[in-house]
């Protein structure tokens, strides 16, 4: 049976984790826009820079999401934008799918906002600082789609119980009362 397109886009961002040099995470992402490929990316160090793999990973006893600042790699996202820019492509009005899906950091979020990315498709919100992701993303009105029901899903990933869910900024303002800044 044909795979739909938010099936293939996954599958291709899984792929493309595969590229990974990070020794913790595999991630990768595509961008799409018009059922059409604008951009991919996966985590690694910059270009012509050695990999963890060579020299060995710097955060090795720091927990996920702390000091960042040690870290040579570059998130997916980040590099999906900058191969999208290194190559003129615009990145307006698309579509990000991550892969293993996990919504994006909160660093992230804000390039993501900031490249014109209008909807975002993740599966967990398992990623340090996802909450301040989350209202990044409200309130500058980028659609987050959480996908549970992609046939993809990988041995180690969560399997929900429920469908596709679409959030909306006005859900999130209803349900949480929104408190932007305490």
């Amino acid at each position: 049976m044909r795979q739909s397109w938010d099936e293939f886009f996954y599958g291709l961002a899984g792929k493309i984790a595969e590229r990974s040099t990070c020794l913790h995470r595999h991630y990768g992402c595509v961008l799409a826009r018009d059922k059409t490929v604008i951009s991919t990316g996966f985590n690694g160090a910059p270009r012509g820079c050695l990999h963890c793999e060579v020299i060995g990973c710097a955060r090795a006893t720091v927990a996920s999401g702390e000091r960042p600042d040690l870290c040579r790699g570059t998130h997916a996202e980040q590099n999906a934008i900058a191969e999208a820019a290194r190559l003129g492509v615009s990145t307006l009005d698309t579509t990000l799918y991550l892969y293993p899906g996990d919504i994006p950091c909160p660093l992230c979020a804000k390039i993501l906002i900031n490249a014109g990315v209008t909807c975002i498709h993740y599966r967990t919100t398992n990623y340090p600082g996802h909450e301040l992701s989350t209202r990044l993303f409200f309130e500058a009105k980028v659609t987050l789609v959480k996908d549970i029901s992609v046939d993809n899903w990988g041995e180690e990933d969560e399997k929900p119980t429920e469908d596709t869910t679409e959030f909306r900024r006005e859900d999130l303002l209803e349900r949480d009362k929104f408190h932007l800044y305490p």
